[in-house]
């Protein structure tokens, strides 16, 4: 099992919500979050001074999937994040070691 986290722009949530239930994906975790990568964050002008900011508004998006899953999943949330610019984010895939689901007591790849 895998635990795949991506950084995405908040205006793709959506659109990658439903790109990963078409693909068959049952549920996710989602974050409001903020950080900077090689853009180092952006400078706005507010009543004539401008400031930087350091760390950009992103949203985390968590999946637990099977391992035969994963390929398909990072297509997916690639294809589905992606506008082109700088900022559109990073996905990091995690080794899960187990998984249980607490109203069931289901463990492993059947928890997902």
């Amino acid at each position: 099992m895998k635990l795949v986290e991506a950084i995405i722009k908040p205006f793709k949530l959506d659109e990658v919500k439903d790109a990963l239930l078409e693909i068959g994906i049952q549920g996710m975790t989602v974050t409001e979050v903020k950080g900077f990568g090689r853009q180092k964050g952006h400078k706005e002008t507010y009543r004539g001074q401008e400031y930087t900011i350091e760390f950009v508004p992103k949203v985390k998006v968590e999946v637990a999937v099977t391992d035969a899953q994963v390929p398909r999943v990072l297509e997916t949330i690639t294809r589905s994040a992606k506008t082109g610019s700088i900022g559109d984010g990073k996905i990091f895939v995690r080794d899960l070691a187990s998984a249980i689901r607490i109203r069931t007591g289901e463990t492993g790849e059947s928890a997902l």
